[in-house]
């Protein structure tokens, strides 16, 4: 049986009086992809700043494999395995596409601050190596001709494909993608699905999804969860999904 990667149980946030998730339950398994949809507001979102540390649950519990992640900083679980992107595109745009993915790798860095003054064949042999690595993530995306582009200077639908690489270049066990496809063209979209497809099989990495495209949800994930109102509604394959009257309802409409 596939380990189990992400697993949360009871979790929920708080403020105020406002219950903005509540009793969120899932259970992700090594190279899963699994979509998170639902209306705007729902709590997909928050979801996703709980599993990243940005907000700190104030009832359940969540689990990257058998550590318990609770309580741990933003730069404690990346370190961990678990990387995300954003509903807006949050690349340093002034920096090159290179340096963008590079960035990624700085908690790999083993060289440290003497190493870096001096310039040792440590600090050079690791420098190159890196480099490597973060020109075939490049590749993955067909971005290694722009390597040397500033990334604010990259089409919209190329710029989503280097926030994915600089996500992946954590070493990553487990990927949040926050609306992807968001101000995407068809044709970028179905990059996008091919792309994440690719890295699905390269990487073997589990992946959570929130999208509001259904045709991609439904082509490219295997299990749906659907939120309401900080709640689940209803879990399953994309088939059961579609017809659930509740799910469609709240969400999909008639």
């Amino acid at each position: 049986m596939p380990e189990t990667i992400l697993r949360a149980s009871h979790l929920g946030i708080t403020f105020g009086g406002l219950k903005a998730v509540h009793n969120f339950e899932i259970d992700i398994k090594e190279g899963e992809l699994v979509g998170l949809i639902g209306p705007n507001g729902a709590g997909k979102t928050t979801v996703f700043n709980l599993f990243t540390g940005v907000y700190k649950p104030t009832e359940g519990t969540f689990y990257l494999g058998k550590q318990l992640m609770n309580g741990k900083k933003t730069h404690e679980i990346v370190a961990a395995g678990i990387a995300r992107t954003f509903q807006n595109i949050r690349l340093f745009k002034k920096m090159t596409v290179m340096e963008n993915v590079l960035i990624a790798f700085t908690k790999d860095i083993r060289y440290g601050l003497p190493g870096s003054i001096l310039r040792t064949a440590a600090f050079w042999k690791e420098e190159a190596d890196i480099r490597d690595k973060a020109m075939d993530l490049l590749s993955v995306f067909n971005l290694q001709d722009k390597a040397d582009w500033n990334a604010g200077n990259l089409p919209y639908g190329q710029q989503r494909k280097l926030e994915i690489a600089r996500a992946l270049a954590t070493n990553a066990k487990m990927l949040l993608l926050d609306e992807p496809a968001a101000g995407m063209n068809p044709t970028e979209t179905a990059e996008l699905l091919a792309c994440i497809n690719t890295i699905r099989r390269k990487f073997n990495i589990s992946i959570l999804l929130i999208e509001h495209d259904m045709s991609l949800v439904m082509n490219i994930c295997e299990r749906i969860v659907v939120i309401d109102y900080g709640e689940i509604i209803a879990q399953g394959l994309p088939e059961e999904i579609s017809h659930d009257p509740k799910v469609i309802a709240a969400y999909l409409g008639e």
